[in-house]
């Protein structure tokens, strides 16, 4: 059973890393300190990486509790 957690963690932590490297960098500190637009809303398929982002870090938080869990 904890071999099968493990492999899941292992696919959820690539599915995270690439969704995060698939962001766009615009919106990040810089725009916190006057740089870049006020608001700016996702729209589009940088809305789907932003949602999916979320998805698979909550999958990534609960695959990392059950396995502490799991002995």
């Amino acid at each position: 059973m904890k071999s099968i957690i493990l492999i899941i963690h292992l696919l959820v932590s690539v599915g995270l890393i690439s969704l995060i490297l698939l962001q766009s960098s615009q919106g990040g500190l810089g725009s916190a300190f006057g740089g870049g637009e006020t608001y700016r809303t996702k729209r589009g398929a940088e809305r789907v990486v932003f949602i999916g982002t979320i998805i698979i870090a909550v999958l990534f938080l609960i695959t990392s509790v059950t396995t502490f869990l799991i002995r």
